[in-house]
């Protein structure tokens, strides 16, 4: 589908296996309640660190729900349907460099480590074994194709200053409201914030809606693209989906035109890879054609 990166969510199991999943919670993806239906915690819900990995291998997965069962994004592939399995953090980068060996093009990977401080808190260390990972599978340096993310400012400095990773590293900001982490993503926006992050990290994966504001309706720059860039810092905001728009913009392709044209980020996430790909490089053609 055109993606440059590939990105991986990581989660520990009980066995300190590393998978790939969107959180810490494995009820909202899979058949978990009815395979383990005692294994809840007391909010009701199931984490992944109370399984072990051949519990988790044997789950169904499905698109993401809702608290009520209903499926987040209906349009795509049908709930609670098909034959879906955790792949592991291992089988993931298995998997992306066995495409690229046969497509004969380079597709990097861009993982992210999940509520850290959370995951110390369950009896494991997730940064380290993430690295000895990434570094098994030849993803060591500034230059191989990875970034490595996290909400967790505190653990994007240890990531570079204790851990001494070499790799990029993507401060992602969240809203404080979401207790992603127990950064403050108010002050980390700041004129200081962005500082402390540029003295440690190679970019900054912003929620869009961070990144423009409306007026009378339309939409203009926050200002906090100019502002990371204008540190060194590459802006790669989160997540483009052509079934869920931010407000202000009545299509897919609008938003794209604003995000290049007028903020000119350095790369976005996005659920529709292809869709972004033939927009960005449509652009690029009508620029050259009108030079």
């Amino acid at each position: 589908m055109g993606a440059d990166y590939l990105e991986q969510d990581v989660v520990a199991t009980g066995d300190d296996e590393l998978v790939v999943l969107h959180d810490v919670h494995v009820d909202r993806v899979s058949d978990v309640a009815d395979r383990f239906p005692r294994r809840s915690r007391s909010d009701g819900r199931y984490y992944v660190r109370d399984f072990a990995l051949a519990e988790l291998k044997a789950l169904r997965v499905y698109e993401r729900m809702e608290a009520d069962g209903s499926t987040v994004y209906p349009r795509r592939f049908p709930g609670r349907t098909g034959s879906f399995r955790i792949h592991t953090l291992d089988e993931e980068i298995e998997l992306v460099q066995g495409l690229n060996a046969s497509a004969g093009r380079v597709a990097g990977i861009y993982p992210e480590i999940k509520r850290p401080a959370w995951h110390r808190d369950e009896g494991v260390d997730i940064a380290p074994i993430m690295l000895e990972v990434l570094e098994r599978y030849g993803y060591r340096d500034k230059d191989d194709p990875v970034f490595l993310q996290c909400f967790d400012a505190d653990e994007i400095v240890r990531l570079r200053r204790d851990l001494g990773t070499r790799l990029k590293l993507i401060q992602l900001v969240g809203d404080n409201s979401w207790g992603e982490s127990a950064t403050d993503y108010d002050r980390l926006q700041s004129d200081d914030g962005l500082a402390a992050v540029a003295a440690v990290a190679d970019g900054l994966g912003p929620w869009f809606e961070q990144l423009y504001t409306l007026q009378a309706g339309k939409p203009a720059s926050s200002g906090l693209t100019e502002r990371a860039q204008a540190l060194g810092l590459d802006v790669h905001p989160y997540t483009f989906r052509l079934d869920s728009l931010p407000p202000g913009f009545e299509s897919f392709d609008a938003l794209l035109a604003f995000v290049i044209d007028n903020l000119g980020v350095d790369g976005l996430f996005t659920d529709f890879p292809d869709v972004a790909r033939r927009a960005i490089e449509d652009r690029q053609a009508a620029r050259k054609a009108s030079q």
